[in-house]
């Protein structure tokens, strides 16, 4: 499952640069997450790095992309593929 990120972001710019995937970005008025990118940090870390270092912990996990282990590993791998193309 990806992450979001809700309207309580204080755009602290802390969580961008902490994505491996380079998921995040500035969105029109907040940080968002691309659903295509987001793995959780699967392949990279144990836990999500942008939900680690979030002061208003405002990054659920997105229902609209209800993803397993597996899927988000899949993902990974893909995402690693293409930057090695």
């Amino acid at each position: 499952m990806a992450l979001m990120i809700t309207d309580e972001c204080i755009n602290c710019d802390v969580c961008e640069p902490e994505c491996p995937n380079d998921a995040i970005s500035m969105g029109p008025e907040i940080y968002v997450i691309d659903p295509k990118k987001c793995t959780e940090c699967v392949g990279h870390f144990d836990e999500p790095q942008c939900v680690q270092v979030c002061p208003v912990e405002c990054i659920p996990r997105n229902p609209d992309y209800l993803e397993t282990a597996e899927q988000l590993m899949e993902k990974y791998n893909g995402l690693q593929a293409a930057k090695s193309a």
